[in-house]
């Protein structure tokens, strides 16, 4: 096969960086504060009963701070969040400097201008490598038909064209 390479954390990026995907903030209220990041391995797993997942690195810092909260939220970044998904991705900074948010009663946060909100529950964490895939219950949803959502893919964001 034309094009085989070694497997290298750094030639499976590159292969992985061909498979476009989704982009999602998972954000709380943590203590009084919101705390999120931007993960771009969501995926629909299951109508009934509704379930989705994302996947987190082992390394992550943020994580752990939401991973044992009643309500996540989980937002579907749209067209105009190129800049949000780096700010929430960031390691360091105010990671909602410049988002407008909306915080639900069970201290879910999520970003406005988003195509869709999801209202989660951690259901599963299952141990993947470097990886955990978090496995989320979808306790309420909203959407926004009429924005158009943001993609990941080669390394950079890119927006859906009709």
């Amino acid at each position: 096969m034309s094009g085989t390479v070694t497997l290298d954390p750094g030639s499976l990026r590159e292969a992985f960086s061909h498979v476009p995907s989704g982009v999602v903030a998972v954000c709380a209220e943590v203590d009084g504060e919101r705390v999120g990041m931007a993960a771009s391995t969501f995926v629909p797993v299951s109508l009934d009963p509704p379930l989705v997942a994302f996947c987190v690195q082992n390394t992550s810092s943020t994580w752990p701070k939401l991973a044992g909260l009643a309500r996540i939220g989980i937002s579907v970044l749209g067209e105009v969040h190129d800049t949000a998904a780096r700010v929430l991705a960031a390691k360091t900074g105010d990671r909602f400097e410049g988002l407008t948010t909306e915080t639900s009663d069970g201290g879910a946060v999520f970003v406005g201008g988003a195509s869709v909100w999801l209202d989660t529950t951690v259901s599963e964490q299952v141990p993947a490598g470097d990886h955990a895939v978090v496995l989320l219950k979808i306790n309420e949803v909203r959407v926004q038909p009429d924005v158009e959502p943001i993609v990941f893919h080669r390394s950079t964001f890119r927006w859906l064209q009709a």
